[in-house]
């Protein structure tokens, strides 16, 4: 496994630009959905595609990187909505604190968003789609609960 780069991937902004406007077309993107959070500086709406998964009846989204604006952002408004076409659905988010949920979540991540692997591995923090190393990520990366 690569050592983890904790920076965010040169093509991610533009890919999340077209991401938010696919999204906004209304075209299906497969599990990504845009997380629209109120900036915690400016109260601002921030949209970022996100890919909401779900494990015993909860739903969780996750930052690879726990110091990104969108995480810190959620930690400050704890709200915010998910874009779907043009209908939006008010949403709470807290960060998930109990160690065995977010290990939960985080090993059902590779079967519930299979696509959102290969972010993961091009950030060097798992080599492929297992769910043990997705769990080991528990305390490393942020997870939060959608209510």
């Amino acid at each position: 496994m690569a050592a983890p780069t904790g920076s965010l991937p040169a093509w991610l902004p533009f890919a999340n630009r077209v991401v938010r406007l696919l999204a906004r077309l209304g075209l299906p993107l497969g599990t990504v959905r845009v997380l629209v959070v109120p900036g915690r500086r400016t109260g601002e709406p921030r949209p970022t595609p996100v890919s909401p998964l779900t494990v015993d009846g909860r739903r969780y989204v996750i930052s690879a990187l726990p110091q990104s604006d969108w995480a810190r952002n959620i930690r400050a408004a704890g709200r915010g909505e998910v874009v779907e076409g043009r209908r939006r659905v008010p949403v709470t988010l807290t960060e998930v604190t109990d160690p065995a949920e977010a290990r939960a979540a985080l090993r059902a991540f590779p079967r519930e968003v299979p696509a959102g692997v290969t972010f993961y591995q091009r950030l060097g923090l798992v080599d492929r789609a297992d769910p043990d190393q997705f769990e080991a990520l528990a305390g490393r990366v942020a997870v939060f609960r959608m209510e």
